[in-house]
């Protein structure tokens, strides 16, 4: 196969987070909505982030974090409860990580 045949604009799609734990916590999954691709300079900051300082962690997945129109969902002040935050983070984390 050609790497130009794999070559695509993103689509978004949707995430579901639906553990046992975030279900408990919020009485149903926790949806939002990424991008099935992502540009190299996010996997080149995602490397370069220190995986025990939370804080460029999230820095590095908080615009990855999307609505079902492709919004930014965490912008301003906006954030998320610790738990949720977490889930998302480690979710896109795993994501990537395929």
């Amino acid at each position: 196969m050609k790497l130009s045949e794999l070559a695509g604009e993103p689509k978004l799609v949707e995430v579901s987070l639906d553990t046992e734990e975030i279900v408990a916590e919020y009485g149903e999954p926790l949806v939002f909505w990424t991008w099935d691709r992502q540009p190299m300079n996010v996997f080149v900051k995602l490397a370069s982030v220190d995986e025990n300082n939370l804080a460029t962690v999230f820095d590095a997945v908080k615009d990855m974090i999307l609505d079902e129109k492709g919004k930014h969902i965490l912008v301003n002040k906006k954030t998320l409860p610790q738990k949720a935050l977490m889930a998302v983070v480690n979710a896109l984390v795993e994501r990537l990580g395929k």
